[in-house]
Formats: C-alpha cells, sequence, structure tokens
C-alpha cells in the first residue's frame, strides 16, 4: 500500500505533526513516526562523528606539517570545535558518546591526514593522540 510516507514525505510530516496536535494517537503513522525519530537522532550523532573526524585530522596536520600551517587549517579546527560545541549544547546526552566516538573517528582522520599532507600513514600514531579535551578545547600541539 502507498502511503503519504512513500509519495509526499513533506505532507506526512505536516499531516503527523497536525494529528499529534490534535492528540489523535490511532491516526498516527507510528512505524514510519518512530523510525523517522530515531533518523533524527542518528543523525544528529554522524553530525558529531564527522566534526570530530575532521577536527582530528586538521590537529594531526598541524601537529605533523608545522611548516605547513594555514589559515585554512585554523578556521577548519575552530569551526569543527564551534559546531561540536553548539551539537553538544543542543544535545547534550551526546556529550558522553563523545569520548567513544574521538577514537573510532581517528582511524579514518589519521587516513585523511596522511593522504591530505602526503605522509606515510605509519608517520602517526595508531591510537589517537589527543584527548577530548583537546579536541573539543582551546588546545593547539605545538
Amino acid at each position: 500500500m502507498t502511503t503519504t510516507y512513500d509519495t509526499d514525505f513533506y505532507a506526512w510530516t505536516q499531516q503527523q505533526a497536525e494529528l499529534l496536535r490534535q492528540g489523535a494517537l490511532s491516526a498516527i503513522d507510528r512505524e514510519h513516526l518512530a523510525e523517522e525519530i530515531e533518523s533524527m537522532g542518528k543523525s544528529e550523532r554522524r553530525a558529531l562523528e564527522s566534526y570530530l573526524a575532521v577536527v582530528i585530522m586538521h590537529l594531526l596536520k598541524w601537529q605533523y606539517q608545522p611548516r605547513l600551517r594555514s589559515g585554512s587549517w585554523r578556521q577548519s579546527i575552530r569551526n569543527g570545535r564551534y559546531r561540536i560545541a553548539q551539537l553538544l549544547k543542543e544535545n547534550p546526552s551526546l556529550k558522553q558518546r563523545v569520548v567513544e566516538i574521538a577514537p573510532d573517528e581517528y582511524g579514518m582522520a589519521r587516513e585523511n591526514a596522511a593522504d591530505e599532507i602526503g605522509l606515510p600513514l605509519a608517520t602517526f600514531p595508531e591510537a589517537c593522540p589527543f584527548t577530548v579535551e583537546q579536541i573539543t578545547g582551546d588546545w593547539w600541539p605545538e
């Protein structure tokens, strides 16, 4: 059966919001609504993962290629840290997840840093050399 969810997602969202406001719980598309709510939470986590990976990558580049440091690297680190702070402010329950997410994102950040600055992957430590506080705070590698 084709539903508004399948054919016009925006109309479906407006309809579901109105049904919720009216308290018409029996008319709500519960299954799709539950999926969408879960998806919203996952997208916030994915955004955090992405911001962490970018900041870690640029911190690695900053630390391992000091002669190539640039304003754009500094800007990427600052912007990423700002986005992380905003995301955690809006989603405080994600704060406890940063400790587990950051090490997971390090692998990709490490590979990307090696590719971008042309150093062998083995140049960088296998485990993340930065603490969560260093990644998200105002710390800069020397």
